[in-house]
């Protein structure tokens, strides 16, 4: 009898998480975005309130770093090839976008606060890209921030300092008052990310 019960509660979560999946990923027919999506998703819960450290070792907030168009992407400066390949080609979409007229923001937030201080993202930011925003903050606040937008990461286990960390690379889309719009994967390039912005913006403004 425990085990029928037991089967019974798993089929209920797995139809109350289905129901959830369809509710995010469904198109709705009252999508001002419905033309710019890529198929991947049309609305959740993500991209909430933060409290992390800039550069100049100010705590910030989501209210105060997301004022513009904004890309956000998790990474870590010591990432040895994912998240500089990823950095760049969000620069350059953000290049071809200001050749657009339209301004937009890039944001890297660290999963790796142990090593990437507020002069480490400094640092970081002065040599990727200008218009750049990077933060870090405590263990606490990062993880606080990576949750908000459902991103996970995780470090590998090391012995010195040259350790690994594991982290999903989307790029997350987010829109001043209308918040998390989209997520662009790694597999677009600059070009596609840039026209896939532009379409949301251009959608916002009608």
């Amino acid at each position: 009898m425990t085990r029928l019960y037991a089967g019974v509660a798993a089929a209920a979560v797995t139809a109350f998480l289905g129901a959830s999946a369809w509710y995010v990923l469904a198109p709705r027919s009252d999508d001002p975005f419905a033309d710019c999506r890529q198929g991947q998703v049309a609305g959740g819960d993500i991209g909430g309130p933060f409290s992390l450290i800039n550069p100049e070792g100010k705590l910030v907030t989501k209210a105060e770093v997301i004022i513009k168009p904004t890309l956000v992407y998790f990474g870590y400066t010591f990432c040895p090839d994912i998240c500089p390949f990823d950095m760049a080609r969000n620069s350059e979409a953000v290049d071809i976008l200001d050749k657009m007229g339209m301004d937009v923001t890039p944001v890297f937030i660290t999963v790796d606060p142990d090593r990437d201080t507020p002069e480490v993202m400094g640092d970081y930011a002065s040599n990727m890209h200008p218009k750049l925003i990077a933060l870090t903050g405590s263990a606490d606040q990062v993880k606080a921030a990576a949750q908000a937008y459902k991103t996970f990461y995780q470090k590998q286990d090391a012995e010195d300092e040259y350790y690994l960390v594991d982290h999903m690379t989307f790029t997350y889309l987010m829109l001043p008052e209308t918040g998390f719009v989209d997520f662009f994967r790694r597999d677009l390039t600059s070009d596609q990310m840039a026209e896939s912005v532009a379409c949301y913006l251009r959608a916002k403004q009608d």
